[in-house]
């Protein structure tokens, strides 16, 4: 796939709240996945490698959640081997208060799978 294609169907699948499909499609079996630095005050690491490690990253991670309200993914902006989605979610994160999330999330893609995924939030 190019790096298009590879864009076009996360944000389809991300639209549809299809993770593990996109991981178990999209990505790379070692992929890096990097968080801002401020993660691991939450609990997360800031660098994960592997496809099996970054899938188990976001099922912890959507564990923390107790209701999702709203969840948007942008149209892809697509450059050479790299694409970039805005990721917004209005959460309920169990015994928090509902919040807005936003995220940028960009992604670099080599021979048709993501290879690195890096969010600034």
């Amino acid at each position: 796939m190019t790096t298009q294609e590879v864009a076009t169907r996360y944000r389809e699948w991300m639209s549809e709240r299809k993770f593990i499909e996109i991981q178990d499609t999209l990505y790379h079996e070692d992929v890096v996945s990097q968080e801002p630095e401020k993660a691991a005050s939450m609990g997360f690491p800031v660098f994960t490698h592997g496809r099996e490690a970054v899938k188990a990253k976001g099922v912890a991670r959507r564990a923390t959640i107790d209701t999702i309200h709203s969840y948007t993914c942008s149209e892809p902006i697509v450059a050479g081997e790299f694409f970039s989605v805005v990721l917004k979610q209005e959460i309920t994160f169990k015994g928090k208060p509902r919040l807005t999330l936003e995220e940028i999330a960009v992604f670099h893609v080599t021979d048709g799978k993501v290879v690195k995924e890096q969010f600034f939030y």
